[in-house]
């Protein structure tokens, strides 16, 4: 069984004290049985929060990451920068970052290709508009989109399917939605990584999970956990979210 991966994404949200409580909190919720956690709080929170998350069973994680180690790019962050703070995971691809910031495909893959050189372990996002699933291309955006996992190492690897019409709109896929999407992801990496690997790899859910239907789309056969926002901010609903994951989750 593969072990639920739940992660939080905090998005432009938080301060130092804010980490800091909400990770004292949390880890003192976790027991040895839990999911395999993430928090993944703005870059200014990271050296804090690695601070105070290292030696227990949470891990931190940053939002996105630059394609290049170093160079003239303004603003950016580059994966050994992430490394150097003690880092182990970054998102990539995120809708909002694909939306509001230019994000391609390509950009995505180099992305994910330059965090897993530098050493870190990747959630790599995709998913389809409304426009794309009224149309019925959401497989053909699957398909094209994770284009960009082949030659990934799937054992620093996590697939976050977030269909960018449920992420911060209240509506979320139906169970059956997620899991006919995630079946399709499934078999698409077998082609992609190999047999094994694909099936040892996990796809989590992302939009507009919340604790009141985690359990139901975490019980799906290829849901493997979820990528978390606006609940997350809160310490209770995202603990409530790691109860509701399969297996033995031994939660406060």
């Amino acid at each position: 069984m593969r072990r639920p991966l739940i992660a939080a994404n905090w998005k432009m949200h938080g301060t130092v004290e804010s980490v800091q409580h909400y990770l004292e909190e949390l880890i003192r919720r976790l027991g040895p049985g839990s999911p395999q956690v993430v928090v993944c709080p703005p870059y200014t929170l990271l050296p804090v929060a690695v601070m105070v998350a290292t030696s227990s069973a949470v891990e931190v994680g940053a939002q996105s990451c630059h394609w290049e180690d170093k160079g003239a790019f303004t603003g950016e962050i580059s994966p050994p920068m992430l490394v150097e703070l003690g880092v182990p995971w970054v998102i990539v691809g995120h809708s909002e970052r694909r939306q509001y910031f230019g994000e391609t495909d390509a950009t995505a893959a180099a992305r994910a290709r330059a965090a897993q050189r530098a050493g870190l372990s990747v959630i790599f996002c995709l998913g389809e508009t409304l426009f794309e699933r009224e149309a019925g291309d959401t497989f053909a955006v699957l398909e094209r989109q994770s284009t960009a996992l082949a030659g990934l190492d799937p054992a620093r690897l996590a697939v976050a399917y977030e269909p960018v019409w449920a992420i911060g709109t209240g509506r979320n896929a139906a169970p059956e939605q997620a899991q006919e999407a995630h079946a399709f992801l499934r078999l698409r990496l077998v082609s992609l990584l190999g047999d094994e690997p694909a099936r040892g790899l996990r796809i989590l859910y992302g939009g507009s999970v919340k604790a009141d239907n985690a359990a139901v789309l975490l019980a799906q056969p290829d849901v493997d956990g979820a990528l978390v926002g606006g609940a997350s901010l809160d310490v209770e609903a995202f603990s409530a979210i790691i109860r509701a994951a399969p297996g033995d989750s031994r939660v406060g």
